[in-house]
């Protein structure tokens, strides 16, 4: 149980930098004020989600790792979102970008779920909250697309 939950919290952790980060680099970037709000309060609860997992890791006399693969996958989606953006600036284009990431760290959110079941409750709990901030910011998006 200790291992599932601690690789689980780690995997979380780099879920919420890497969504943090995205959200980052497109503020600038955003022109429809709405946009921008749903955004920076995706953010917030992504700050307030990456403080309960290094709380938890912390417990667990683990640090938080960087992320790794899925911060591989994510920089790349975000080169290609700045160079979408520096050519034209459409909420559109970020709202798309960042709906294909939310899509992204949802699925592998799940996919740790199901690959730590043995993980504990508080660590699912995170996990099933990143989720929600994801899907969440998603849908208040697709008014965007």
């Amino acid at each position: 149980m200790r291992e599932d939950t601690i690789k689980l919290l780690k995997e979380c952790n780099s879920g919420i930098t890497m969504g943090m980060s995205s959200i980052n680099n497109v503020l600038p970037y955003v022109k429809n004020q709405h946009m921008k709000s749903a955004l920076m309060s995706c953010k917030e609860k992504h700050a307030k989600l990456g403080e309960k997992t290094h709380r938890a890791l912390a417990s667990y006399d683990e640090s938080r790792n960087p992320p790794h693969m899925m911060a591989k996958l994510m920089a790349d989606m975000k080169v290609k979102a700045q160079m979408m953006m520096t050519m034209d600036s459409k909420d559109r284009q970020i709202a798309s970008s960042m709906t294909d990431g939310c899509n992204m760290g949802i699925k592998s959110i799940y996919k740790n779920l199901n690959k730590y079941n043995e993980a504990d409750n508080d660590s699912k709990s995170i996990a099933n909250d990143l989720i929600g901030a994801e899907q969440e910011l998603r849908t208040e998006l697709r008014q965007f697309l």
